[in-house]
């Protein structure tokens, strides 16, 4: 049986946090180590110039720090491909070619994007300003960043479906108007793990400096979690708890001790008769943190001491990123008659 070819990527923004572990990578590794998965893993730095074109400094570094989260966490270059997107021309080529085919309102009704554009800038004429040509084709070209690679499927988490739709409707009017049946509509593999929030009970993110990161030392996760809102209607330690109405903490048990009802089950009965007050909860949290945790970050300490190990992974996985690209690309152009010189 063939591997179903399966593509999905991230902008390189910086280190990553345990809500891109668990909305996404675990997701990811389920795929790839389940087998029947051809998994192409991106960091896709093109997109990160969309909204950060002023300032490309950090780019580089951010690449090498998204290829050692994922390589700690267990993305196996043996088992998955893991390239930098604009190390594969051939994607901006072929987004140029959709870009001739896709209608102008599709990008403009684009959810995602206005979403983008309205982080920009509060002030709607500001933002107008800001929104740059490569912005608008944001859509197109993550569409491409898929249909390169022909992928069937993308791990996603719910809030980027409409990127996929987007593909999806890309791959069906390609095939409909050159009358073939070359590009598969890819199907979203959703996560199943909820939506985690940051310390603050907001969503989490690193411009937001409420985020727990992968790389972070059993120090700096303890006085994160410390810092987690619980339940608000909780004044006294001696008044009883409710988890129902604890923001953060319970959602992050929830997940951290998945696995083991015995914690869950001792956890709520403490907090529920005023056992254990949320400090010494939160205490206790941050420790399942970081056991869970500590395995990645030495792995991923010892890779940082070895950057050539990781170069050499991001080299091979361009590489092969490339030549699957190439023959997308050629029959592309064959398709569309154009020469391919």
């Amino acid at each position: 049986m063939t591997a179903k070819r399966l593509m999905s990527g991230m902008r390189p923004t910086g280190r990553l946090h345990l809500g891109h572990y668990f909305g996404a990578l675990t997701n990811w590794l389920h795929f790839q180590n389940m087998g029947g998965f051809d998994p192409y893993f991106s960091i896709v730095d093109w997109h990160a110039l969309t909204t950060k074109y002023q300032n490309t400094s950090e780019v580089k570094g951010n690449i090498f720090e998204i290829a050692l989260d994922w390589l700690c966490v267990g993305i196996d270059p043996e088992l998955s491909t893991i390239y930098v997107q604009s190390a594969v021309p051939e994607i901006a080529e072929l987004h140029l070619l959709f870009s001739m085919l896709t209608p102008h309102n599709w990008v403009e009704r684009e959810p995602t994007l206005k979403d983008m554009v309205r982080m920009l800038d509060n002030d709607e004429a500001a933002a107008k300003e800001k929104v740059t040509y490569g912005l608008l084709g944001y859509p197109v070209l993550m569409a491409s960043d898929i249909l390169t690679f022909r992928g069937e499927c993308v791990p996603v988490g719910k809030d980027q479906e409409s990127h996929l739709e987007f593909a999806r409707a890309v791959a069906r009017r390609f095939n409909h108007v050159f009358n073939v049946d070359y590009f598969p509509e890819p199907k979203p593999e959703f996560t199943t793990t909820p939506l985690l929030k940051g310390v603050d009970g907001q969503k989490m993110g690193k411009s937001f400096n409420n985020d727990l990161k992968i790389a972070d030392t059993d120090g700096d996760t303890t006085k994160k979690v410390k810092q987690m809102i619980t339940d608000r209607t909780r004044i006294a330690k001696s008044d009883p708890g409710h988890v129902d109405l604890c923001e953060v903490p319970w959602p992050w048990y929830n997940v951290i001790d998945r696995d083991k009802p015995d914690v869950l089950a001792l956890v709520k009965e403490e907090c529920e008769t005023a056992q254990i007050g949320c400090v010494a909860c939160k205490s206790r949290l941050a420790d399942h943190i970081n056991d869970y945790f500590r395995p990645f970050r030495e792995k991923r300490e010892k890779l940082a001491a070895n950057p050539e190990q990781v170069h050499k992974i991001i080299a091979h996985g361009n590489q092969k990123a490339r030549k699957v690209a190439g023959e997308t690309l050629a029959e592309v152009r064959d398709i569309m008659g154009m020469t391919n010189w």
